[in-house]
């Protein structure tokens, strides 16, 4: 799949069928609009291509929210379904004050070429978020292009959504969160080195660098790592370890039964159980004694969940 960074390097092409979001964290109700975006254009003969974007709206407009799956895992995820190319378009100051009528004849027609588009019920543009399905149906006929709209994916009555998603993995629900991701909530990153403190107290961690200023998790839990072609049970912390006073959040994970050195190798940390919150103890003996019991209630819970 080919990634194109910004506008101003998409080359000229005869068309495409298009789909734009954000994608995050692609989950059932992203994957039935990928399937028919491929399936559209094994039909019509011309490229798929998602836009998405590097700074999401939301954030720009001081409303951020924390992101389910990394840029790369989103990527990889696209380009698994098939897809063709993936436009990254940088939401700034000058693209939030583009009109709706401008966007339609400047960035869908005139730039990006399409022919046919795919939108979720919820899909809003332009400045004032005033474009809808109903002006891109109305622009469709002069510009030669046909728009199809796709209602939500429904489960258990409740419509497939991103911010359904935060809430199940707020809750400490990844049953909720896998049923409707599609597959269960994993962090993925290379091991990088940190402050060494854990193995001085038996309890050497993998530390991973998760790249965002929020996490959608928070707290000690209990995981499957997979490294290469191995999965291994462990125990992980996800945030800024109040303990050690800690500033930034990060991603520690505590390997069972494993004594090898894998800093650089890429990992992906499945999620199964959250064990507690995270909390600040009186002294460094404490917080080992906790990390001690968090062991015990992971190491038993993967003994009465082995699949």
């Amino acid at each position: 799949m080919e990634l194109i960074r910004g506008l101003h390097n998409l080359k000229k092409q005869p068309g495409c069928i298009l789909t734009i979001g954000n994608f995050d964290g692609v989950h059932l109700g992203h994957q039935e609009i990928l399937k028919k975006l491929v399936s559209k254009s094994k039909k019509m003969g011309l490229p798929s291509l998602v836009v998405s974007f590097s700074v999401t709206p939301e954030t720009f407009f001081g409303r951020p929210k924390a992101r389910l799956s990394s840029f790369r895992d989103k990527h990889l995820f696209l380009e698994s379904m098939g897809v063709d190319k993936h436009l990254l378009i940088r939401f700034n100051k000058g693209f939030s004050e583009l009109s709706a009528s401008s966007f339609i004849n400047q960035i869908l027609v005139g730039k990006i070429g399409v022919k046919y588009c795919f939108i979720g019920d919820d899909f809003r543009f332009g400045k004032g978020r005033l474009g809808d399905f109903s002006m891109l149906k109305a622009a469709s006929h002069e510009n030669n292009y046909t728009i199809e709209k796709l209602n939500s994916v429904l489960l258990d009555g409740l419509r497939v959504s991103s911010s359904a998603v935060r809430n199940f993995l707020t809750d400490g629900n990844f049953t909720g969160a896998e049923k409707f991701l599609g597959r269960p909530f994993s962090i993925s990153g290379k091991v990088a080195h940190g402050d060494k403190l854990g193995r001085t107290i038996g309890f050497p961690t993998a530390n991973i660098s998760i790249h965002r200023k929020l996490s959608p998790i928070l707290g000690v839990y209990s995981v499957l790592v997979k490294l290469k072609s191995q999965t291994y049970n462990g125990v992980c912390n996800v945030g800024k370890r109040p303990t050690l006073g800690g500033k930034k959040t990060l991603l520690e994970v505590f390997i069972f039964d494993f004594n090898e050195e894998i800093y650089g190798e890429y990992v992906t940390v499945i999620f199964k159980q959250k064990c507690r919150e995270e909390k600040k103890f009186e002294s460094f003996d404490e917080l080992k004694t906790q990390i001690k019991k968090d062991v015990e209630k992971s190491r038993l819970f993967f003994q009465n969940n082995i699949s």
